[in-house]
């Protein structure tokens, strides 16, 4: 029969302590870093209250059936969309409009808020878009590519200046080497396509997630992929956000397995 000594004792009471240390700073940084993205679904205790989510018009489906998955994991939870150009919902931000979160369809808008200092953190890329061209359903102007945004004799659109879809779609433009012939600038993604959908238009260039939702009202025609653009979609809580822990929260989920297969079902390459 062995026994120990006082000061085997003491070796082990130190040994403990110092296992004990290590312990409480795993547990430490486990809280301060917060959930991961794949528990980001979980209900959250405390969460709720009206949720004022700013969105670019091209994520309207994807976050409709966010919203709706959210709001079931987090009850107390109201979420408001604001859907629009990505430059025009900057400019409300920039102007002290009450937003919570802001989900834009480019880099360059979300920088721009940044810049101002009306970001809390850092934003992060939830997703990625291409461009398409829509045409009404049986192509009935005949379009087969990007060539055919010189021709005068059809109905071209595009979006406007300033926002997303309507810069990358210039820049592809220029990559084909093609001066537009256009009949319309549009404020944003969704009222390009409603034209193309009612046949007012011969041809529009939207994103790849607008046709595919649209279910069969337009057709789409691809862009090569040399010359098409991938745009990256950040997300980020607002400095002035009225409530940033259902803000934090619906970021979370957007950015968790959940959220990420909502965007891919919508046609959203994932980052």
């Amino acid at each position: 029969m062995h026994r120990h000594g006082p000061h085997a004792l003491d070796t082990s009471m130190t040994l403990w302590r110092r296992v004990s240390a290590v312990l409480l700073v795993v547990f430490a940084t486990a809280c301060r870093n917060g959930p991961s993205a794949d528990e980001a679904g979980d209900v959250q205790e405390g969460v709720g209250g009206e949720l004022l989510v700013s969105a670019a018009a091209s994520l309207a489906n994807a976050f409709a059936e966010i919203e709706t998955s959210f709001e079931a994991a987090q009850p107390g939870v109201n979420v408001v969309l604001n859907l629009g150009g990505s430059s025009a919902l900057r400019t409300q931000i920039l102007e002290g409009a009450p937003v919570d979160v802001f989900a834009s369809a480019d880099v360059g808008n979300m920088n721009r808020v940044v810049e101002a200092g009306e970001v809390s953190g850092e934003p992060r890329v939830f997703a990625r878009n291409r461009l398409r061209i829509a045409v009404p359903v049986g192509n009935p102007g005949g379009v087969a590519g990007l060539d055919d945004f010189g021709d005068e004799r059809l109905l071209l659109g595009l979006c406007t200046s300033g926002v997303p879809c309507g810069d990358f779609a210039r820049e592809v433009l220029a990559r084909a080497g093609v001066v537009a012939a256009l009949d319309t600038n549009e404020p944003d993604v969704r009222a390009l396509l409603t034209k193309s959908e009612l046949g007012e238009l011969d041809a529009g260039i939207t994103d790849v997630t607008d046709v595919t939702s649209a279910g069969g009202r337009v057709e789409g025609i691809d862009i090569p992929d040399e010359l098409n653009v991938l745009a990256d979609y950040p997300i980020a809580v607002l400095t002035g956000a009225q409530n940033p822990r259902a803000g934090e929260a619906f970021v979370g989920f957007v950015l968790s397995d959940e959220g990420r297969g909502i965007l891919a079902k919508h046609g959203f390459t994932l980052p």
